[in-house]
């Protein structure tokens, strides 16, 4: 293209760029330089996407200069395509309205900045850019595309905007990608489903206060994500599910103050994951399933209160758990797990207690995970597993067992002292005590000499046969209550 070719307009960035002088058409007027409005722009601030192309792909450094296309505030009309090129100058195109979506796939960049500028749509698909790439208030109409992007700083799309709703595809693509740095996008706002599967993040990825809206499909669908520091989303609100599943975030996920909906689906599902923090404080209640089976977590941080009406936590591992609250607070969330009667689950949560130096929340833990285990039995099971929960509670309560047997011994000795039983050889028994014939009757291994020498008669024959039996039945359950104890010290 010849230079006679070019607008007054156009002639001024021919110009500014051999010596990377910027050219901002911008007018000062905040509603008159407004972005969303370039189509109203005149040929006072338009550029044609083929000069620009000409400047970035064909044009020769001029001695002693470093070449920079530096452009704020212009219309950019035609469609900027740059596929398979390598552009040896930095690009920044702020506060730019483009008429067309650009097409840079395959392009190899030093640097793009697009920030705030307004496009139908963007194709960044397997660019290679050696420094960051800044989005930040851009806004676009359409799919932004990244997947296989290969970004050597980090991506920032700050408060960007993609309203675009394309149930066929998700609307920002960055599958695949590589991002040498981090990912900032604090107030981002996205109709439609943000794609993350597989992508690797050098940095943190950062999403406070954001808005991931997908009704009934994925607000956020990233699996084997890896993050090699932390995931930041605090305030985050999403319609529609999130899908971290097997991920891997080397610092915290940290969901303050979010509010997750997903009704009727899985809000949060992060299963199969490597989290070193995940926290869920001060949130409004998780509209939704929480599903975090298989996954490691060094530290779960969530409120009792936050927890969904359905929890999804087989294999999940923790070493600590985040605030200290009673047990009785916990338990019912066990209660809610989709896969029912989940062992591991409580094992888990009394580890995480007694990690606390609570033993005793841990043994309530241990308690209700055999009340629940005994529902799943036949019914001689349930019968026997009764027994031992109000003899002993199980182990747990050993003070029970003796509550038991000096009640007994106590209803026993009353009643034969005033009706003492007959003796059966007169001139050879001992004289007799009421406490320790009742104490003959219900210590099995134990003998004072008391129940060989006297037989009751009637109802009173009948109450030494139930306190004989009661006592073998407590006997046999103290043994297996301090049995089973003594196997969890």
């Amino acid at each position: 293209m010849e230079i006679t070719d070019l607008t007054a307009a156009e002639a001024r960035v021919w110009r500014a760029f051999h010596k990377g002088e910027t050219v901002d058409f911008r007018e000062g007027d905040a509603e008159a330089d407004d972005p969303a409005g370039g189509y109203g722009w005149g040929p006072e601030r338009t550029v044609r996407a083929s000069v620009l192309r000409a400047l970035l792909v064909g044009t020769a450094r001029e001695d002693g200069e470093i070449p920079m296309l530096r452009l704020s505030g212009a219309r950019v009309t035609e469609q900027l395509r740059l596929e398979y090129a390598v552009v040896d100058h930095p690009l920044h195109l702020r506060y730019c309205h483009f008429d067309e979506s650009p097409d840079l796939y395959g392009t190899r960049l030093r640097q793009l900045n697009l920030r705030g500028s307004v496009l139908p749509a963007i194709n960044l698909a397997s660019t290679r850019i050696d420094g960051p790439l800044r989005m930040s208030y851009c806004r676009a109409r359409g799919t932004v595309r990244l997947a296989g992007a290969e970004i050597a700083g980090a991506l920032f799309l700050d408060g960007a905007e993609i309203t675009a709703w394309d149930p066929t595809e998700p609307v920002l693509q960055l599958h695949q990608a590589v991002l040498g740095d981090g990912f900032a996008a604090p107030g981002l706002r996205v109709r439609g489903e943000v794609r993350l599967d597989g992508a690797t993040v050098g940095g943190s990825i950062g999403l406070d206060d954001a808005e991931l809206v997908n009704p009934g499909g994925h607000a956020l669908c990233a699996r084997s994500l890896e993050v090699r520091a932390d995931v930041r989303a605090r305030g985050l609100r999403t319609q529609g599910g999130l899908d971290l599943r097997g991920s891997r975030i080397a610092g915290s996920l940290d969901f303050t103050r979010a509010r997750l909906s997903n009704p009727g689906g899985t809000a949060l599902r992060a299963s199969s994951c490597a989290i070193g923090e995940l926290w869920l404080y001060r949130c409004a209640p998780i509209e939704g399933r929480l599903h975090l089976r298989r996954s490691r977590i060094d530290v779960l941080g969530f409120e009792s209160e936050v927890a969904p009406g359905e929890v999804l936590f087989n294999n999940l591992s923790y070493t600590a758990l985040n605030p200290t609250e009673p047990a009785h607070l916990r338990l019912p969330l066990l209660e809610r797990d989709g896969d029912g009667y989940v062992p591991y689950a409580y094992e888990q949560l009394a580890a995480a207690y007694r990690h606390a130096g609570d033993d005793g929340a841990a043994r309530l833990v241990q308690l209700a995970k055999l009340r629940r285990h005994r529902a799943t039995l036949s019914w001689p099971g349930r019968v026997w597993g009764h027994l031992q929960d109000i003899a002993v509670g199980y182990g747990f309560r050993p003070l029970r067992a003796a509550v038991w047997l000096l009640s007994l011994l106590a209803a026993g000795s009353v009643t034969y002292a005033l009706h003492h039983p007959h003796p059966l050889k007169a001139d050879e028994a001992p004289e007799f005590n009421p406490v320790f014939y009742t104490l003959d009757l219900l210590l099995p291994v134990i003998s004072f000499g008391q129940e060989e020498a006297f037989a009751p008669t009637g109802g009173y024959q009948f109450l030494s046969y139930v306190l004989v039996l009661t006592g073998w039945l407590l006997a046999t359950t103290v043994i297996a209550g301090v049995s089973r104890s003594v196997a969890r010290q």
